[in-house]
């Protein structure tokens, strides 16, 4: 069979649009996938008349258009969890009870709020988190001591945190207590990290955007349909990311 019709197992479980590749594997790792009724390895390829079940269910491809894929926008209030596991007591899903399945494009901490895309669309998921695409999220960042130039400067050039140093970043004063900053990296609590390194310590994070989508007016809980221009515009800034393996 050509190499061009098969796909890894957790590519063509995200692409369906069931979850993201990262759950993919760890259902492949449960063992909760079956592959023509058989219970598959990881890296294990798929092919067109392969029959791919979760949890006993049949699971098949959506749309080559993605007609039939969902796009929203959400902003997360302070004390929701960005996972898709159910039993996690103040999941995102269950707190936007949208119709379709659907997962976050990356996280936001718990304590933290703002802007989040969720999708059913497991392939625009890969290219927008790989950190070399240099895609924009813009925050808005409050702290529990004056900001000093001296501060804003070494926020700017980088912070060595989690054994690397913070790729160079854009910040900005915004008040006594705050600033903004943009990153186009997203290491674990980063900005938080940033801030404890340097003394300071966060007490109110919020992002507002992502690449060219606004946060806006949506109050804490609500979410909406992203624009037809604003698909457009995401598709467009993610067709030249690098693709992994099929």
């Amino acid at each position: 069979m050509s190499s061009e019709m098969t796909k890894r197992l957790n590519k063509y479980i995200s692409d369906t649009g069931f979850c993201s590749r990262r759950e993919a594997d760890k259902l492949i790792e449960q063992q909760r996938v079956t592959i023509n009724d058989k219970v598959p390895e990881l890296g294990t390829k798929v092919g067109p008349q392969d029959t791919v079940k979760v949890d006993g269910k049949r699971i098949g491809a959506v749309a080559k258009d993605k007609s039939d894929r969902v796009y929203i926008a959400y902003n997360k209030p302070i004390g929701i969890t960005c996972t898709t596991e159910r039993h996690v007591k103040g999941n995102i899903i269950d707190a936007i009870r949208h119709k379709e399945r659907i997962f976050p494009i990356g996280r936001l901490d718990k304590p933290s709020e703002g802007l989040i895309l969720l999708t059913s669309d497991g392939d625009i998921v890969n290219k927008i988190l790989r950190a070399e695409n240099a895609h924009d999220k813009e925050y808005e960042v409050t702290v529990n001591q004056p900001i000093s130039d001296r501060f804003l400067q070494k926020m700017a050039r980088g912070v060595p945190i989690l054994g690397t140093v913070t790729k160079p970043c854009k910040v900005s004063p915004r008040g006594k207590f705050k600033f903004n900053i943009i990153l186009t990296q997203g290491l674990n609590r980063q900005i938080r990290r940033m801030c404890e390194f340097l003394g300071y310590e966060v007490t109110k994070l919020k992002r507002t955007r992502i690449m060219h989508i606004e946060l806006a007016q949506l109050k804490p809980g609500q979410w909406r349909e992203l624009t037809s221009k604003e698909l457009a515009t995401l598709h467009n800034a993610v067709q030249g990311s690098r693709k992994t393996a099929s």
